[in-house]
């Protein structure tokens, strides 16, 4: 038998004893191999894919310790307890770690007693946490450095944590050791951000498909009482419910509205004490069908292969998070639904929300960088309303977002709708007409005046100006306010209208 061959026994061995897989899932050998080598990775997996196993299987492998940087301590703590669970010796340092268990940790890695520790990223800001790292790494025993979520780090990415920039200081802290960055969902650019600003020297890259193919999503309209069509999709979903929620208002408030109705619904937020957290976490991994609402931090790492419906109630903030997010359906490979009920006002919301967070300057010059994070939100944000309201197959658009090319899936609402469409080209060549007298509008206010002239609802109105946006005749501004104003292409409707045949 050649040393390739013995080398894969190996590892095959190393994954049947520590995690009782008897094969690797599509994308993690080429990383847990390029690891072992000495190699720098970056691994763009979809939820599900089992992007931890690249990092957790060279620590049991070479007998050392890998460090893991984590955004989240629900996280780390979650994957700690899972490893744990397994025989796996492991540990996360945290802001809220008790000086006891600091003390126990350092002594385990003095000893050289712990596989891997999972650090939150600000920790690499304390001397005490880089001079442990630095003693783990004098003693070699750190054999390698993993970075989860790290789309985080770069400012074209959906969830920009600034403590990720200075990740950086990775490399050159620890010149020699291997090390891979992993996301679930991370575009051309992000992915050339996270080479860049990670330092990662000639890295195997390995990108796999973000489609789940065993997974329907469904758009529509909330209605002013969701609570029916919320019941009945719980009703018709197997396994456990995840259902996400904007804010934690929102998240108790509906937990317990779904509890009143019968539905044994558990809260799980930042805001809850760690106790509640803890019991929200253990219910919905132990219950056999249990559903949970939580904000949309949830669910990252949690080990729940049978979620049989991922449901947000309002519309989700980037095409790249709602990958990820409705990406916890279906682990185990069987059918699940993914569903969005929206409101056409979540995006105004939310798109106020981001300005509040940091005011730009409308015209796009002498932005910040905090402006710039700011302006690209709002895009994301339009990017998935048009995904929301449009007209295209959702994992189709869904795909493109994140750099794929791909055909229709024949799984989702608009694969499979039956509705009659109408032609918008009359009501179109009126919106545009009306934008070209003003030159700049508001979308409310446009609204308002084309009611006002042609009849209707303004709701109506301002819904077919977003449709005209997201048909490239009508630039909206990226402060949150929803200016408009004419595109070239929108003159050419004007004077030569084509079909536009929309669902209304």
């Amino acid at each position: 038998m050649d040393g390739v061959s013995l080398a894969e026994d190996a590892l095959l061995n190393a994954l049947r004893r520590h995690f009782g897989w008897s094969a690797f899932r599509d994308g993690q050998r080429p990383v847990v191999e390029a690891l072992l080598e000495g190699r720098d990775c970056l691994a763009v997996l979809p939820t599900g894919a089992g992007k931890s196993l690249c990092y957790q299987l060279p620590a049991l492998v070479r007998e050392g310790l890998t460090v893991v940087v984590s955004p989240l301590v629900s996280l780390m703590q979650d994957q700690v307890r899972q490893l744990e669970q397994r025989g796996i010796p492991a540990a996360c340092l945290h802001q809220g770690l008790p000086f006891d268990d600091q003390r126990a940790l350092r002594r385990a890695l003095e000893e050289r007693k712990l596989r891997l520790l999972y650090l939150a990223p600000e920790r690499l800001r304390v001397e005490g946490t880089r001079q442990l790292l630095e003693e783990s790494l004098q003693s070699g025993g750190l054999v390698a450095l993993a970075v989860d979520e790290a789309h985080c780090i770069s400012a074209w990415g959906h969830d920009f944590r600034p403590d990720y920039r200075r990740l950086g200081d990775l490399r050159s802290l620890f010149p020699g050791v291997p090390l891979v960055a992993l996301s679930a969902t991370a575009p051309p650019q992000v992915r050339a951000d996270i080479i860049r600003l990670l330092g990662l020297r000639h890295p195997l890259v390995q990108v796999r498909s973000a489609s789940r193919r065993n997974l329907s999503y469904a758009m529509r309209r909330r209605s002013a009482e969701p609570l029916p069509e919320v019941l009945q999709a719980l009703a018709a979903a197997r396994g456990a419910v995840l259902i996400y929620a904007r804010t934690r208002l929102a998240v108790e408030d509906w937990s317990e509205r779904l509890r009143r109705a019968g539905v044994e619904a558990i809260a799980y937020h930042a805001g809850l004490d760690p106790p509640s957290r803890q019991h929200a976490l253990e219910h919905f991994q132990t219950q056999p069908r249990p559903v949970l609402v939580a904000t949309v931090a949830f669910g990252m790492g949690v080990d729940r292969g049978d979620v049989g419906l991922v449901l947000h109630l309002d519309l989700p903030a980037s095409p790249e998070g709602y990958l990820q997010e409705s990406g916890r359906a279906g682990r185990d490979g069987q059918p699940a639904t993914c569903l969005v009920l929206f409101d056409p006002r979540d995006r105004e919301r939310l798109g106020w929300a981001i300005r509040a967070a940091a005011p730009v300057d409308p015209d796009g010059a002498g932005l910040d960088q905090g402006s710039q994070r700011m302006v690209q939100a709002q895009r994301q944000l339009r990017r998935m309303e048009a995904i929301a309201e449009g007209e295209e197959c959702r994992e189709r658009a869904l795909l493109r977002a994140v750099g794929e090319v791909g055909g229709d899936c024949g799984r989702c609402d608009r694969c499979l709708r039956q509705d009659p469409r109408r032609d918008w080209s009359e009501e179109a060549v009126r919106v545009l007409g009306a934008l070209r007298e003003q030159q700049r509008s508001s979308s409310k206010s446009l609204a308002e005046r084309l009611a006002d002239r042609y009849g209707g609802e303004a709701e109506e109105w301002r819904w077919l100006s977003r449709r005209l946006v997201q048909e490239h005749l009508i630039a909206e501004s990226d402060d949150g306010i929803q200016r408009l104003w004419l595109k070239t292409a929108g003159l050419h409707f004007l004077r030569t209208p084509w079909p536009l045949r929309w669902v209304a």
